[in-house]
């Protein structure tokens, strides 16, 4: 029986995370994935702050650029960044919960284009992320 598209996405996430160490480390949650697009959190630790007492925007591109690689990898064929850029709106501070959401906007041939917008438990946005990626056809991201 041929898996569906979500159960593939599914598998995809359950595969990539078991192995990506940088998101477990910095305690990023993916809550949702289907084709094309995921949603990841992560709860800003005294540890993230900067010396502005605010999340650093390194940690803050990190968790967008990780939700970027969930939505672009979520048929399950290998895709990595091309490039990406980001825009800070406002700052990340202790104790708030950050959740990007990734959507994918085209998807051709190799390449595609995502948009990841990173908001606070408030709905706030924070940032904003476009990431470009490059798929490698016939190479399955996680397998079987």
């Amino acid at each position: 029986m041929t898996a569906t598209p979500q159960e593939v996405a599914e598998r995809v996430r359950l595969g990539m995370y078991a192995q990506d160490r940088a998101a477990q480390a910095l305690g990023i949650e993916v809550t949702e994935i289907g084709p094309g697009h995921a949603t990841l959190t992560m709860s800003v630790r005294e540890s993230m702050l900067n010396g502005h007492a605010i999340c650093h925007g390194g940690l803050i591109a990190t968790l967008a650029d990780t939700a970027f690689a969930y939505g672009c990898n979520s048929y399950d064929e290998l895709t990595v960044a091309s490039g990406f850029g980001i825009d800070f709106i406002a700052p990340g501070r202790l104790g708030d919960v950050l959740t990007a959401r990734c959507t994918e906007l085209s998807r051709a041939g190799r390449t595609g284009v995502y948009d990841v917008t990173v908001e606070n438990q408030r709905g706030e946005r924070i940032a904003v992320f476009r990431g470009r990626s490059y798929t490698a056809k016939g190479r399955p991201a996680v397998g079987a």
